[in-house]
């Protein structure tokens, strides 16, 4: 049997599967997410098996109800090959009035729902799989806890592990599973292999749309340069022009732009709108993600070492790792994660909220004594500015750094946690 390490999504699908009678998996390739539900399921239907696919096929057509049978929860992997599938599962959920029968997993192509009559609502849950976070891998120590964070502990105590040196390799390395068996230089050529799906083939099969390999690794390389900020499609548009020999329109960065959302290749964070004492003009702009970090640095052409030369670049990929962890760590606590930025260039990198409506403040930064003194200012600044007679007083301020020893308070009540101390 091939060596599994747990994934926190292995709790979270347990949770849904209680809660609904099919629960649909969602993420990019090479996640993990056909291994996660096999962990589970009771019986499978792996839909694209050659030597059952035609089969399957033409039975998903006539009498796709026989499909469904086997003990539950029953795995039906690539369903979006036979989408009359969909709602053949909402019916048989229907009809046997029982939680937990099905669970659907499938490639990050979306499948085709034209004859599709039912959207699933009530019946499905849905669950979004990323990479693995670095508590995932092992490579965190998981001392401090977010949720911990969320109940007031008083004092927090964390050891980290990693330098700033092995956080350059985990952030070209990526979460992808098979990567974390492998020696390291193997490992860190799964991006750029990733890389090449995306731009030859993956951002062509989401939707039919021919789209040219070289135009979509200058949109990635632009999407890199622009990681963390709220560039506008226009100031990415200009970006690839320089390199793009035909002419290059708004509409076709954007069709570009929503191929790659549509197979989980980035994921932008959207803007907090918070009751403030002020009347400053929020800014609602999504802000610039990749799913994972290694998609970033291989759309660069980037290694451990160049981050490493240059900090700047290493600061945003570092910053798009922890965003990456901070969302597995907060939807298993039932929160979502926002950025906030205003019109007089206060910016916050992450507030993770949660559904009683606690909420907390992130700062990411590599580490040093002024770059943490800056981001501590800075919290303290926004904070200043909530109105918390309208809204909760943040549960926390924290700053997210690459490099420390430990976990610790400051004396103005800032957290100083580096990333290889924490978990969910």
């Amino acid at each position: 049997m091939k060596e599994y390490k747990t994934r926190i999504a292995d709790d979270i699908l347990l949770r849904k599967l209680k809660g609904k009678g099919a629960v649909l998996i969602q993420g990019p390739k090479w996640c993990g997410k056909t291994t996660t539900a096999e962990r589970i399921a009771k019986s499978i239907l792996y839909m694209s098996n050659p030597e059952d696919k035609e089969q399957n096929l033409i039975m998903a057509d006539i009498n796709p109800s026989l499909l469904l049978k086997g003990e539950t929860p029953r795995l039906i992997d690539e369903w979006q090959l036979a989408p009359k599938l969909w709602d053949a599962v909402r019916f048989e959920v229907d009809h046997r009035d029982e939680e937990g029968q099905f669970i659907l997993t499938g490639s990050a192509k979306p499948a085709n729902m034209k004859d599709v009559s039912h959207t699933g609502t009530g019946r499905f849950s849905w669950l979004t799989m990323r990479p693995m976070t670095l508590f995932e891998s092992g490579e965190s120590t998981g001392t401090i806890s977010l949720l911990d964070l969320f109940n007031k502990q008083e004092k927090i105590t964390g050891i980290n592990n990693l330098s700033l040196e092995d956080i350059a390799f985990l952030c070209c390395r990526g979460g992808w599973p098979r990567s974390v068996f492998q020696d390291n230089d193997i490992a860190l050529d799964q991006s750029f292999d990733y890389l090449e799906a995306i731009v030859k083939s993956d951002i062509s099969e989401v939707d039919g749309v021919n789209r040219n390999p070289e135009r979509a690794r200058n949109l990635l390389r632009s999407y890199a340069r622009n990681m963390g900020t709220g560039a506008t499609n226009e100031t990415i548009r200009k970006d690839m022009i320089s390199n793009d020999s035909d002419s290059l329109d708004i509409d076709t960065v954007v069709s570009y732009i929503n191929a790659l959302k549509k197979i989980f290749v980035i994921e932008e964070s959207l803007a907090w709108n918070p009751n403030l004492r002020s009347k400053t003009s929020i800014r609602t702009t999504d802000t610039r993600y990749f799913i994972d970090p290694s998609i970033a640095t291989a759309s660069l052409g980037l290694g451990p070492n160049d981050l490493l030369n240059d900090l700047h670049t290493f600061g945003l990929v570092f910053e798009t790792l922890c965003i990456r962890d901070l969302r597995v760590y907060t939807e298993s606590i039932n929160g979502t994660v926002y950025h906030y930025r205003d019109a007089s260039g206060l910016e916050c990198d992450a507030v993770i909220h949660l559904r009683n409506g606690l909420y907390g403040l992130v700062e990411i930064k590599l580490g040093g004594e002024r770059l943490i003194d800056e981001a501590a200012q800075n919290l303290n600044k926004l904070i200043s500015k909530i109105d918390i007679d309208k809204m909760n007083k943040p549960s926390f301020g924290l700053i997210l750094t690459a490099t420390g020893k430990y976990a610790y308070k400051r004396e103005d009540g800032i957290l100083v946690v580096p990333i290889g101390c924490l978990k969910n």
